[in-house]
């Protein structure tokens, strides 16, 4: 399994890029982290500045054909940059295009409203997106993690860190399939 994890310069929750970074490994995959820019990613807990991981890949050097499925981390700062970046957008729609699993977690579903992929589609994410959710035609609830199979492709969400057990263990087993 090759995932993307896509991410902007900063912002990440730090613990929603790690762990699921380690699951990936874990399950002998080969997780690849994307972003608009080379360089590094700025991580974060909660507010604090946490550490930075090095970009492997930018979105105009990646293509969805290289990989399995998507992940995306959230933080606040992360997917509202994100959104505003049409290429990272256009990556992410991509893996629904082709049919591709994607995993989102906190303020992760931000990217994917713009992207204009959940509409029709029930999903979970931090609270705070319920209303983008659902203006951008979307079902949301509050749950741990709901996994979707309505639509082009198998789209799982999850509301917080402290969902990180249930969402990568979930993602896993879509990402496997």
């Amino acid at each position: 399994m090759r995932a993307a994890f896509l991410m902007a310069a900063e912002g990440i929750e730090q613990v929603e890029l790690t762990e699921p970074w380690q699951a990936v490994l874990d399950a002998g995959g080969e997780p690849v982290l994307i972003s608009p820019k080379p360089g590094t990613v700025q991580a974060f807990d909660h507010l604090d500045k946490a550490d930075t991981f090095p970009v492997d890949a930018t979105v105009a050097d990646s293509s969805v054909d290289g990989f399995d499925g998507l992940i995306l981390p959230g933080g606040v700062a992360n997917p509202d940059a994100l959104r505003l970046d049409k290429a990272a957008v256009a990556f992410a729609k991509g893996f629904f295009d082709a049919g591709k699993p994607v995993a989102a977690i906190c303020h992760a579903p931000w990217t994917l409203v713009e992207a204009d992929v959940v509409r029709g589609r029930t999903l979970t994410s931090w609270p705070s997106l319920r209303t983008d959710i659902r203006n951008a035609g979307g079902t949301w609830v509050d749950r741990q993690v709901q996994i979707c199979t309505d639509g082009p492709n198998t789209l799982v969400t999850s509301r917080r860190p402290d969902d990180l057990k249930a969402f990568n263990s979930a993602f896993l087993d879509v990402f496997d399939s």
